[in-house]
């Protein structure tokens, strides 16, 4: 006789592929795992990173912890070809807290698509100067087609939205993820990145290897903000120029973005987003000042995007299961 036992929910990419969270949710997300960290009740070790020496190609793993959902959480990460998003594989698995035991194997593309630009989101909130109306995206892929419409959901002032983007596919659906939205909102296409910079309050730049130059900080205003998700598209020693720095985690950008260190190899960091958002630290000192925000992945803020997506995919019905350890 088969006697019952513990079972594993495997969700692929096609069974989360039109599941979707909205903006204001997805933010509220995030911004709960960020101030569960900041307040001690969760766990997020740095990401252990392994580039692969006969091959274009890196491993990341990450490991933590949600006290708010009482979830553990493995996630890891294998891109082969560091130009290109067909051979990036990602899944996380959710364990529970209270038994112990995995019960959710997914993929990740759709969770690291909406926490993503839930992070840029809250770092515009907290970080940009009072009252930003021009926010310039650069880069369309699978990381930043939302950010457009988190951006007007977090700082509802912007009334100008600029994009840059070299791949048609990732420039309609960054336009198609503004009208489901933000119907009324127009979004201006620009082909000069310097220029654009020029006058906008908000700059992401996402854009991995695209072609055009690399974002200084010093093309933007005074009182600009230039938030660098983990990208290639930013000058390197960033940090050392900008009046003001922010990260999602120290920790994390001295794995994945040491070439924005200054000549000396320093790492100068003001302030981290959870701080900001829990009222322990500023997000900028002055109106002026132009700041420079390193946004990189924690698991903590996958966890609880991994759970929500997963909640709805198996009330929908949507996987399969299989018995562990049978």
């Amino acid at each position: 006789m088969t006697r019952p036992g513990p079972r594993l929910h495997i969700l692929t990419r096609s069974d989360l592929d039109d599941l979707e969270l909205s903006p204001s949710e997805a933010i509220g997300l995030v911004e709960d795992g960020y101030l569960a960290y900041a307040q001690g009740k969760s766990a997020n070790p740095a990401k252990l990173m392994v580039p692969m020496p006969e091959r274009d190609s890196v491993a990341y793993s990450m490991l933590g912890y949600d006290g708010s959902l009482h979830q553990a959480a493995f996630k890891t990460s294998y891109r082969q070809g560091s130009t290109s998003s067909e051979r990036y594989y990602t899944t996380i698995t959710l364990y529970d807290d209270a038994t112990g035991m995995p019960h959710v194997l997914m993929d990740c593309q759709r969770v690291g698509a909406t926490r993503t630009p839930a992070s840029t989101a809250l770092l515009a909130r907290t970080c940009a100067r009072p009252g930003a109306r021009t926010a310039l995206m650069v880069g369309t892929g699978i990381q930043g087609i939302r950010t457009l419409p988190y951006l007007l959901t977090a700082v509802p002032s912007l009334n100008r939205l600029r994009l840059f983007g070299t791949h048609p596919g990732g420039i309609a659906d960054s336009l198609a993820a503004v009208r489901a939205t933000f119907p009324a909102c127009d979004v201006e296409l620009v082909d000069d990145v310097e220029q654009a910079a020029a006058d906008a309050d908000i700059v992401v730049a996402a854009s991995g290897r695209a072609a055009h130059p690399k974002i200084q900080l010093g093309w933007l205003p005074p009182g600009g903000l230039l938030i660098s998700v983990a990208s290639k598209g930013v000058a390197e020693g960033t940090l050392s120029q900008a009046d003001y720095t922010v990260a999602t985690n120290a920790a994390q950008v001295e794995v994945t973005g040491r070439r924005m260190a200054g000549v000396d190899g320093a790492f100068r960091l003001d302030a981290e987003l959870p701080d900001i958002l829990s009222g322990s630290a500023i997000g900028r000192r002055s109106d002026d000042d132009r700041v420079f925000a390193f946004s990189s992945g924690m698991i903590i803020t996958d966890i609880p995007v991994a759970h929500a997506l997963a909640t709805r995919a198996i009330a929908a019905g949507r996987g399969s299961e299989v018995a562990l350890w049978s």
